[in-house]
């Protein structure tokens, strides 16, 4: 069953909802919403007050829309800012700038954080919605007493190219150091991801620490360096849209939006295999509006938000109930590309957090790629 949000002293009322387009489904989720307000007459609530600051990914990876409705409902403002990847995040905690209450880093990272000491243990009293999660994203290898994290949403990596400017259909990551596409190619301006891709072309786990693999995964990356165009994280939306570039490695949710402006490119996942990720909620260590916070992220587990939010991400969501109806009428293919099927997810890697002197390894070679 459907759980609403309530927060302190109010209550928030859910609406089903299932994919249409992206423009007609997020118009009607919208007044949907607003609609719910009126009709319940919910609102700012006694005693309801501050703010959170929320740190995300780009993408965009979050409906942003729905803030208004998180405000008037508990009358906590949010102060919303994103990042380009999970070490540009990470990086940035470490130095302790920034002024953050909710994160959402993925699978590895979240390890990291809690190895590091740099996450809060959640109070999920505030967080009653968890219980929308699906079990298979509880306790997972990065959080196995799930005590620091809430999952919000999984996808897939794979190849996105352009079938107007490619004509053979690409099964392979070898296309990504084909000298044929020379200019033409993109590539992930991340060192796991990078790393990743070049380690599952070579037929080597993604999670390696034999350093004998890591460096033979350089190696190749620094052969590639010659036909690149450019290592790009959110800037691949405008060179793939506009037929700037013919291929790119990116994720599956973010290949569908592109295709809604060009309709040539085509998604494929790699015969070697690829990456699953997860990326979930999580509070800082010493965040100021912890409760906050966690009222935040219960809300962000409500079945109506979260199908909002995949309406703008297209990417799956945690929550059970969201994820059945969002798919119900989706195109078969279109399924197959955000909700990866099991055998699609047997060929793939999750990244797990690697020990110390692997870190700096990557570390120290990604710097010297990138010179």
């Amino acid at each position: 069953m459907k759980r609403s949000f309530n927060p302190p002293g109010g209550s928030f009322p859910q609406e089903g909802g299932h994919r249409k387009s992206k423009k007609t489904v997020g118009i009607i989720l919208a007044l949907v919403l607003l609609l719910t307000c009126v009709v319940s007459g919910c609102g700012k609530k006694p005693g309801s007050a501050g703010e959170v600051n929320v740190y995300n990914w780009g993408g965009p990876y979050i409906d942003e829309s729905i803030f208004k409705d998180f405000e008037k409902e508990t009358g906590i403002k949010v102060n919303y800012s994103e990042y380009q990847n999970n070490e540009e995040m990470y990086a940035l905690l470490r130095m302790g700038g920034s002024n953050t209450d909710v994160i959402f880093p993925s699978d590895y990272m979240v390890a990291r954080l809690i190895e590091e000491g740099m996450l809060e243990e959640l109070d999920f009293s505030n967080i009653p919605n968890y219980s929308l999660i699906d079990d298979a994203f509880k306790n997972l290898e990065y959080d196995p007493q799930g005590r620091y994290s809430v999952a919000y949403m999984t996808g897939t990596v794979g190849l996105i190219y352009n079938s107007a400017m490619i004509s053979e259909e690409l099964t392979s990551w070898s296309s990504l150091f084909d000298d044929s596409y020379s200019g033409q190619i993109l590539m992930f301006d991340n060192q796991r991801d990078a790393f990743g891709i070049a380690l599952k072309y070579l037929g080597y786990s993604q999670n390696t620490i034999d350093e004998t693999e890591i460096r033979e995964a350089y190696d190749l990356l620094v052969g590639q360096r010659p036909v690149l165009q450019a290592y790009v994280m959110d800037q691949i939306f405008d060179k793939m849209e506009a037929g700037e570039a013919a291929i790119g490695p990116y994720y599956a949710g973010d290949y569908l939006i592109m295709r809604e402006t060009n309709e040539d490119l085509v998604f494929v996942r790699p015969v070697e295999g690829s990456n699953r990720f997860v990326d979930a909620m999580c509070i800082t260590k010493g965040a100021k509006n912890k409760t906050n916070a966690e009222i935040f992220i219960d809300f962000m587990c409500c079945t109506d938000i979260c199908i909002a939010n995949m309406e703008i991400t297209c990417y799956a969501s945690a929550n059970t109930e969201a994820a059945e109806q969002y798919g119900a009428d989706m195109d078969p293919d279109d399924y197959e590309i955000m909700f990866a099927s099991d055998e699609t997810l047997a060929n793939c890697d999750v990244f797990t957090h690697l020990p110390a002197d692997i870190l700096a390894l990557y570390d120290q070679l990604w710097v010297q790629l990138k010179r």
